[in-house]
């Protein structure tokens, strides 16, 4: 697996039209705070008792079809580092992880969008 600054991945998913990207966060994160655009939502752990989703990489693999590139997203970086894991481990070979995530990494004050992120970078995201 391969890990990407955003930035990086921005430039890698405009320069690889095929490229499947998906955000791994939950349903509510997704809808509430917002997403990158263009990704899609699988998520990796989700639902009341916040279990790894069963259906995961049978989802991801059909989204990514004829073995397309899959880059991973989460709010930090770490959900979508186990999710990719799990990819590889299920014979995926072109997974990528976007290092800080959509929210990116906390301060000194435990906030997030202060210091890296997709959104910290000024990359294009929706709420709709």
């Amino acid at each position: 697996m391969e890990h990407m600054t955003p930035k990086k991945a921005f430039d890698f998913l405009s320069d690889n039209p095929e490229a499947v990207f998906i955000d791994v966060r939950s349903e509510m994160e997704h809808m509430f705070v917002g997403h990158p655009k263009g990704s899609i939502l699988i998520p990796w752990i989700d639902g009341a008792d916040w279990g790894i989703n069963p259906d995961f990489v049978a989802h991801v693999k059909k989204a990514s079809s004829a073995n397309r590139p899959v880059v991973l997203i989460c709010r930090s970086g770490r959900r979508s580092l186990d999710a990719g894991i799990a990819l590889e481990k299920a014979g995926l070979t072109e997974v990528y992880n976007v290092l800080h995530g959509f929210e990116g990494d906390l301060d000194d004050d435990h906030h997030r969008n202060a210091e890296s992120g997709w959104r910290f970078d000024g990359l294009p995201w929706t709420q709709t």
